[in-house]
Formats: C-alpha cells, structure tokens, sequence
C-alpha cells in the first residue's frame, strides 16, 4: 500500500490546499469544526475514518488504506441560488476524473452517488458551513478504489473490482487523486455561464434516465419513470397518472424497474 501524500496529491492541482491525515472521525466534519480558520480550497484527505458518513447519517465504511475519502472547503463566487449545482458539477468531475485515468464507464445516479455496473462506487455529500466571514460549502467525496470486499447486503463496488484483471495492482491514489482535483476544479469553474452544457454532459452519463424508480421525498413516496434532468440537473419524472413531476432533492431513489 503507497500512502496518500499531498505533494503527490497537489502535483496536477495546483488551486487547492491538500492536507492529509493519517485517521480523523470524518473529513467533513474536520472541515466544518476548522472552517474559520482554513482558506477555501482546502481539501483534507483521510487514509482512516472512524465515523464516515453519507446521506441520511448513513455509514460510509472504508478500510484502512484503500480508497479515497476526502471532503472541500468551497465558497462559490455565484449566488445561493446557484450553490447546489455544486453537487451536480462534482459528480460530472469524478466521472471525467475516472474516465481519464481507467478503462470504466462510470454513470451518475442522481442526486449524488457514481454507480459502476450497476452498483455504487461512490457518493458524495454537500453541507453547508458558517465560517467567520460567511457561508462556506463543505463537500465531502468517497470513492471505492482498491477495496474488493463488500457486504452482501451493500450493493457497492470498487475501481479495482470492475477492472476485472487478475494481475492488475493496486490503483495508485495519489495519481486518481490528483486527477480528480483538477477535474473537480475545471468542472466547479463552470457553475455559472457554461452550466447548462455541463448538464447535457451529466445527461449523458445519467444512469436514471428511462428507469422506473421509485423516491422518497418530504416524507412521502414517488414512484415514476425517469424522463430527462431539466436545465437545473433536476430529475423529471412521469407519473402512472400522466402528469409529470420535477424533483429538485430527494432522500432516498431506488430503482424498480428490474
């Protein structure tokens, strides 16, 4: 196992300020409890984290060493409005960052999770922060990179696992990691005037799109078919009524078409 380095980590992104630790409860948590006192850009990696976690409070489980668990200090230069296209962004930027650097195809599952085959390989997990100054976002990223063992009732997956190559080593991390700061910091330039662009690209590797689904949303439950992301990267569904429905967040999106 090559341990992260954040010199390593910064070759390729430059914008960012890259601190790693050795063992932390949660990066983002870290992050939220320094935020006044750290410069936006700040992205703290973790090798161990003892109390990860995604959506819903829900564990995010990684071994020691594996994969890539790192959380950003974010202050957009556009309006509130527009802040939660951050998440949006992110994901089209770990797609690209993958992409590049392996031979997978990585298709985004709205509103915030990477699926491989079918199966989660990463999620992601936007809060926001009041720094001194202001409103911060801190957006915390896990990424399955080298683990092969999953329990059978997650429906996870890694990098590694789906290149399916006996012989293949392990994934450098620092070089993916580095990969994805730069993807992450081109695709977050694009929140504004190019943003309806970087939809279509996001459309174009939904892995929503055409699927019955069925969500939860302010405590009630959905079920329709997925037609299109609007020009915001919202879901639009149509319902067994007919109508349609445009769903800006939701808790839970589970897929019922199988």
């Amino acid at each position: 196992m090559i341990p992260l380095d954040a010199h390593a980590l910064q070759n390729d992104a430059p914008s960012w300020h890259v601190t790693v630790l050795d063992e932390t409860g949660s990066t983002s948590d870290w992050l939220k409890q320094n935020a006044s006192t750290l410069p936006v850009g700040t992205v703290v990696f973790a090798e161990s984290q003892t109390a990860g976690r995604g959506r819903r409070e829900n564990r995010w489980l990684a071994p020691r060493g594996k994969d890539l668990m790192f959380s950003l200090l974010l202050k957009p230069d556009v309006s509130l409005d527009k802040w939660p296209r951050i998440t949006t962004l992110a994901a089209l930027a770990l797609c690209k960052a993958i992409e590049a650097e392996l031979p997978l195809e990585p298709r985004i599952k709205w509103p915030n999770d990477i699926y491989l085959q079918g199966r989660k390989v990463s999620g992601l997990l936007a809060e926001t922060v009041t720094a001194r100054d202001g409103m911060r976002i801190v957006l915390g990223i896990g990424l399955n990179v080298n683990a092969l063992n999953f329990p059978p009732e997650l429906n996870a997956t890694s990098l590694l696992r789906e290149l399916a190559s006996p012989v293949l080593h392990e994934i450098d991390r620092n070089a993916l990691g580095s990969r994805l700061l730069s993807s992450l910091h081109a695709e977050f330039d694009r929140i504004d005037d190019d943003y309806c662009e970087a939809v279509s690209e996001v459309r174009e590797r939904s892995w929503l799109i055409g699927r019955q689904i069925r969500c939860r949303m302010e405590g009630r439950t959905v079920h329709g078919r997925v037609l299109d992301l609007n020009e915001e990267g919202h879901l639009i569904l149509a319902l067994p009524d007919g109508s349609k429905l445009t769903l800006t967040s939701a808790e839970e999106v589970r897929d019922s078409s199988a």
